[in-house]
């Protein structure tokens, strides 16, 4: 099942959600990933005209959760509440909507993590745990998602996920362009984590930074990786619908 993020919607509002998902729909997109970032964040008062619009074009969803501002390894307190509050509210939302699954970002470092890696882990873990309570609660999958090259980013290698996640009863979505930005062993990844991967974020970049491009437009090794894959949901996370249509042509061409 092949979906689209959000992040190739352009709107500064909600307004021209439904031509969006009209076109998504058009291209052969089984499903869209509602992005609950600004300038469109996911809420009480909106989630009904998600519900309308996918419903509406026969569109399933899933739900990638907030995550600028938010640090569920936070060790301020009122920060870490404030975070999970957030999430908690997205998992909610997506029960609402039916959603396939939820993708979540892993906590990120700041100078006192650094300095308390020990403690640090047993936060992250203890955020993830209460994380995790809540999917089975709402009947919601839960992705951590594995992090890019970035200064202050976690779980940038299969093996740093793995060990933040520990014996929490949580699964994965692996995000393919973000690996490549950091080791790029893909099959290693599937090997440590393939059995808790619950959805995949598809994308491309020339090794160096997160750009979302389009399949095929950088260096990921498609044709190694794409069949190694677990059959989960699929999302293009692209800059743009144009990406998007030229993506799944190329998804097309190696089949």
């Amino acid at each position: 099942m092949i979906g689209l993020s959000m992040t190739a919607y352009s709107g500064r509002d909600l307004s021209g959600l439904e031509g969006w998902v009209r076109r998504t729909r058009k291209l052969g997109f089984d499903f869209i990933e509602i992005l609950s970032e600004w300038p469109h964040y996911l809420t009480r008062d909106n989630y009904r005209l998600f519900a309308e619009v996918l419903d509406g074009w026969g569109m399933k969803r899933t739900v990638h959760a907030p995550f600028s501002d938010v640090n569920i390894g936070s060790f301020n307190d009122r920060l870490r509440r404030a975070s999970l509050e957030v999430i908690r509210e997205a998992i909610e939302l997506a029960a609402e909507l039916d959603a396939l699954s939820v993708t979540i970002h892993p906590g990120h470092c700041s100078p006192i993590s650094v300095k308390n890696r020990r403690k640090y882990l047993e936060i992250h873990r203890e955020s993830l745990r209460k994380i995790s309570e809540w999917g089975l609660e709402y009947g919601i999958k839960i992705g951590v998602e594995n992090m890019p090259r970035f200064v202050i980013l976690d779980a940038q290698t299969c093996e740093r996920l793995w060990e933040i996640l520990g014996d929490v009863e949580i699964g994965v979505t692996f995000d393919v362009g973000h690996l490549n930005t950091t080791t790029g062993k893909f099959e290693r990844f599937l090997e440590v984590l393939g059995d808790r991967i619950v959805h995949v974020h598809l994308h491309d970049n020339r090794g160096e930074r997160d750009e979302h491009l389009a399949l095929g437009d950088g260096t990921v090794p498609w044709v190694r990786v794409l069949p190694r894959l677990p059959r989960v949901t699929w999302a293009l996370e692209v800059n743009d619908i144009e990406s998007a249509r030229r993506s799944l042509e190329f998804l097309k061409s190696l089949h």
